[in-house]
């Protein structure tokens, strides 16, 4: 197995109408409608990006930016590579 990671920012909108992941002008937005407050916002915005990119929640974490909008994720996954026949 080989860990495999990707890393970008997002900004995040709270309070809006509806959770959704959006790329506009090259920044990925994560809109959620949970408030800012006591850690909601940032479980949301994982649950978001784990469904827009398919990957596991536990996969996902929030370097940078526990308390602000702007916020510096990393994706890790795991890979299996397969042996070459030598």
């Amino acid at each position: 197995m080989k860990d495999l990671s990707k890393n970008f920012n997002v900004r995040v909108i709270p309070h809006a109408k509806q959770n959704k992941v959006v790329e506009s002008d090259g920044v990925l937005r994560v809109y959620t409608n949970a408030a800012p407050e006591k850690g909601k916002a940032n479980a949301a915005v994982i649950e978001s990006l784990a469904k827009h990119f398919g990957v596991a929640k536990s996969q996902i974490k929030i370097v940078r930016g526990d308390t602000t909008r702007d916020k510096f994720i990393e994706i890790a996954q795991r890979v299996r590579i397969p042996k070459s026949n030598q």
